[in-house]
């Protein structure tokens, strides 16, 4: 009999071992502590997915483990002030996403595993010393998102024929978006695309580098993090106002009203983070589990907003789309 069908015969509590053993002992459930970044309402799919691989993996919330839910809304002090809290509540696992959440978490504590479900370039910004040997308390996902600058600007190009400035929003004190935005600034330069950068560092900055810009480009990119992710409306609509179509980094600048995104699947990232806690949950070391990059990517282009552009988005690219927007 397979191991996976002998845990699945004996139920979901037999399964938790070896954290089981313990939780007999001490009378509590393994917890997992939930951080996540922005509110429930704007993540609640990613924690929909993340929870039902748990209860394939035989974890039932409420039955053989606790999930305490957290959610910063967007605050990089509030999530500190979780990971805090979290670590005194002596969590057995911290989940979350985004570079500057899991540095947060970092910094609450080396010794509670965690795992993040997405975050840019962990090599590049110190979270992990390798993909293949993470080493320390910390593993997960990466999104991958520096790596995808050139195909969100061949993306770009195919709704702006001829695009020859090219605006770049980004929050630069966030280590992963400004080694995201120097890639866009290599890749744009042998394209021949000149590059306008509006750097920010809190949300007071935005009007601000929008009216510095003052028609200087001709499309923006909009390197979304926590900051950004927070004020993604009113970003979207100075970038409407200064007629300027949009290329996200992640889906939810999109359904805020941007034109396009392209980027990794975070439900996804959040259904195989579950995997990762599994494995933890089990007896395995965080720092013994490579660090995996995402195999599925999604285009999404908004319609809508390309009509209030007065664009038109060539057939063949919304044919690749996985999902429009209208």
């Amino acid at each position: 009999m397979r191991r996976r069908e002998f845990i699945t015969l004996i139920g979901g509590a037999a399964a938790a071992w070896p954290l089981a053993a313990r939780a007999q002992q001490s009378g509590t459930r393994p917890t997992i502590g939930y951080l996540g970044s922005a509110t429930p309402a704007t993540q609640g799919q990613w924690v929909a997915a993340f929870v039902q691989r748990l209860r394939e993996l035989g974890w039932i919330e409420g039955r053989t483990i606790a999930i305490e839910y957290r959610w910063a809304e967007g605050r990089t002090e509030r999530a500190a002030e979780i990971a805090a809290e979290l670590v005194q509540r002596k969590v057995d696992v911290i989940v979350t996403s985004g570079t500057a959440v899991v540095v947060a978490a970092m910094e609450a504590t080396s010794v509670i595993p965690i795992v993040f479900a997405g975050a840019g370039d962990p090599v590049g910004t110190g979270l992990i010393a390798s993909l293949a040997r993470p080493g320390g308390n910390v593993t997960g996902l990466s999104n991958q998102s520096r790596d995808l600058a050139g195909k969100r600007l061949e993306l770009l190009r195919e709704v702006v024929p001829g695009l020859g400035r090219l605006a770049i929003l980004a929050n630069v004190d966030n280590p992963a978006v400004v080694l995201n935005m120097r890639e866009v600034q290599t890749t744009a330069r042998t394209l021949g695309v000149e590059v306008i950068t509006l750097e920010i560092r809190r949300g007071e900055d935005i009007v601000p580098a929008f009216e510095a810009l003052n028609g200087r480009a001709e499309a923006l990119y909009v390197v979304i993090d926590l900051l950004v992710n927070t004020h993604r409306i009113r970003i979207n609509t100075l970038a409407l106002a200064a007629r300027l179509p949009t290329m996200h980094t992640m889906r939810e600048g999109v359904e805020a009203g941007g034109l396009m995104s392209y980027g990794a699947n975070s439900p996804a990232l959040l259904l195989r983070a579950a995997d990762y806690v599994d494995k933890i949950l089990r007896g395995t070391k965080a720092a013994d589990i490579p660090v995996e990059q995402p195999t599925k990517f999604d285009l999404i282009i908004n319609l809508t907003t390309a009509k209030a552009l007065g664009l038109e988005v060539p057939p063949t690219l919304l044919a690749r789309a996985d999902e429009v927007i209208e």
